[in-house]
């Protein structure tokens, strides 16, 4: 049996990183003067529609989410929509809660755990999900900044912290273009994952040829999960899926914010403030996105509204949304999680009797 030490101690290691990360986001937040429980005030102010709206709004969306992935798996094997979308909540929950993003781990595991489809293809189907999610939400984040005004000048600062807004439409285009790049080498591997896997053996060989064969290997599997790359009936439905994923998580951004009072929240401000979360969440970061969240959003607002409504109405809509999001994300996870539970635990029967000593097996049968 294998020494668990090595795995606990990595375990630990992202937990006090993560922790750590955390605890410098409540700093930075109230360094800033930026709330991460708003006043009762701003929160009487928000009508019961904007939130339970919002709510319906993310649940759904959080929905399309968990089923367009069975799209990317459809290459490597067929997968129920009640087991793949038990699957996928359960991996959305463990991405928000355990450190540094490990939770992007689970999804394969309980795939392979549950069909046959290999762990290495379902980590190659989240990869490009990854890169094209990422293309898909820049390419948005880029057409909002284009197609919205922001304030003239930008702050210097958001809050109280001297972080120069206009840093975000820089980064926001280096990210599109990092995305692209990303995209295309993806589908140039993809295309030749014959000569990658003959580069990977070749540059790790020289170490070890065992460990030159291991990794040339996981690079194949890996690109296994890009299958669905060439195939129009695979690929367009994902796309398709993921283009109203992300469009509808921006009308869900924009209706919260309209009924939280910052009513000069038009779409295409909802896709800076969307594009800017999902970007700021994606290094890893803090258990359930403390802090990266919160500062993400208030980024975004900074751009296009005052600092009293960022403060104030904005408060509101950072703290609903963190909510609403992180509490979406965590039932949908239970409800998926219980009935497999409840498979699993033993009967509520009386115990079965012990054998008699005709049902006892001779010594001589027992030891062969």
């Amino acid at each position: 049996m294998s020494d668990p030490a090595p795995w606990r101690r990595r375990a630990l290691l992202r937990l006090a990183l993560s922790l750590l990360a955390g605890a410098v986001a409540l700093w930075l937040l109230s360094r800033g003067a930026l709330p991460i429980v708003p006043s009762a005030e701003a929160l009487a102010q928000v009508p019961w529609w904007a939130s339970g709206g919002y709510l319906l709004a993310y649940a759904f969306v959080h929905w399309i989410r968990a089923v367009r992935w069975r799209w990317l798996l459809a290459p490597l094997g067929e997968v129920s929509l009640a087991r793949l979308t038990r699957v996928s909540f359960i991996g959305f929950a463990a991405i928000v809660v355990l450190p540094l993003r490990a939770g992007e781990l689970v999804r394969p595991v309980l795939i392979r755990q549950e069909t046959s489809i290999s762990g290495w293809g379902a980590a190659g189907t989240i990869a490009a999900e990854r890169v094209i999610d990422g293309l898909m939400v820049s390419v948005l984040l880029a057409l909002g900044l284009v197609c919205s005004t922001p304030l003239d000048p930008l702050p210097t600062q958001i809050g109280e912290l001297t972080v120069p807004v206009r840093w975000i439409p820089k980064a926001a285009y280096l990210t599109l273009a990092l995305f692209a790049c990303a995209m295309l080498a993806m589908a140039l591997f993809y295309a030749r994952r014959q000569l990658a896997r003959r580069l990977v053996s070749a540059l790790f060989g020289w170490l070890s040829p065992r460990l030159g064969r291991f990794i040339s290997a996981r690079v194949e599997q890996l690109a296994l999960g890009l299958g669905f790359l060439p195939k129009g009936r695979y690929a367009a439905p994902f796309l398709l899926l993921t283009l109203v994923y992300w469009l509808g998580n921006a009308a869900a951004t924009q209706l919260l914010a309209v009924g939280c009072g910052l009513t000069g929240m038009d779409y295409f401000i909802a896709c800076v403030s969307m594009g800017v979360l999902a970007l700021g969440i994606l290094m890893p970061n803090a258990p359930g996105y403390f802090g990266a969240f919160q500062i993400s959003v208030y980024a975004s607002l900074a751009l296009y509204f005052p600092l009293d409504e960022v403060t104030n109405r904005g408060a509101a809509f950072v703290f609903i949304q963190y909510v609403v999001q992180t509490g979406v994300t965590l039932l949908a996870a239970l409800l998926a999680w219980l009935p497999g539970r409840r498979r699993e635990a033993p009967s509520d029967g009386p115990p079965c009797p012990p054998p008699t000593n005709a049902e006892k097996l001779p010594e001589r049968d027992v030891e062969r």
